[in-house]
């Protein structure tokens, strides 16, 4: 099987790095665009996507430190108020496997105290307000699906990435060198039926009023549809491009065009559901 297990946790320079680092970025870009066009840069901002790039998003995705205690939802409040402004959307990550002291991600008493904190501080952000999206995992059972599907109804979550990795191994995986063994989220092929049942559930959970981006497997364009087809409004590949590099998107986007023959994607999400 072509997967991936990580054990890397969530490293990185920082949230206040982080913001500066795309701060800069995102100044920097309109300020090349405002040379080339011969547009003021604040007109500029006030109508491009944070990616500076009409075509692109940018999403940024909050999780916990390890210091801070697995009930607390500061982190993602703190990361919010820091990288907010700049992001397209930011991904809630109550769900990274690698990261111990997620309650959220099992307790839904802690669940829910996190998402209203975190879409709280985000109604009380002066301009700009990103949509905010739910990352979850696989390996909830339906009923906690249930629940996860309501809060985020009732919250008004903006999406519901489904899924993480997982720390299951499922049946069937070809791991002759016994890889398999070793600790870590596990993402790739293995995880992609995982991830497609937890998108079909989410979907008719939230009855489709909550955009869904499909997450787990996905290395070819019927892979894609599947997901479409699930309820994913959206998809994110990350395994597959790492065994073929990052033309695999514009090779899943062109399969896509040859089996939706004519058809626009919007037509096909949910398609299981009315089935």
């Amino acid at each position: 099987s072509r997967a991936v297990i990580n054990r890397m946790g969530l490293n990185n320079d920082g949230a206040q790095v982080c913001g500066d680092r795309i701060k800069s970025r995102f100044w920097r870009m309109l300020a090349a665009q405002s040379r080339r066009q011969g547009e003021t840069v604040a007109s500029l901002a006030a109508g491009v996507n944070r990616s500076a790039r009409g075509d692109r998003l940018l999403g940024v995705n909050v999780s916990k430190s390890k210091a801070s205690a697995p009930e607390s939802y500061s982190d993602y409040v703190d990361g919010l108020n820091e990288l907010g402004a700049y992001a397209d959307y930011v991904v809630i990550n109550v769900s990274c496997p690698n990261v111990k002291n997620i309650r959220a991600g099992a307790d839904v008493a802690v669940l829910e105290s996190t998402i209203a904190a975190v879409v709280r501080a985000r109604n009380q952000m002066p301009d700009y307000r990103p949509p905010i999206v739910l990352k979850i995992g696989p390996d909830n059972d339906h009923d906690q699906r249930r629940l996860i599907a309501q809060l985020a109804i009732d919250y008004r979550v903006d999406g519901i990435i489904a899924t993480n990795t997982t720390l299951s191994r499922p049946h069937g995986m070809d791991d002759p060198n016994e890889v398999a063994l070793q600790t870590g989220g596990l993402s790739g092929e293995p995880l992609r039926k995982m991830a497609l049942e937890t998108t079909r559930d989410m979907y008719r959970l939230t009855k489709g009023r909550i955009p869904i981006i499909g997450c787990g497997g996905i290395s070819t364009a019927e892979d894609a549809l599947q997901f479409a087809k699930a309820g994913a409004s959206m998809v994110q590949i990350y395994s597959s491009m790492t065994y073929d590099g990052p033309g695999k998107v514009c090779e899943i986007k062109d399969g896509l065009v040859d089996l939706l023959k004519g058809r626009k994607w919007s037509d096909i999400v949910g398609e299981d559901a009315r089935s």
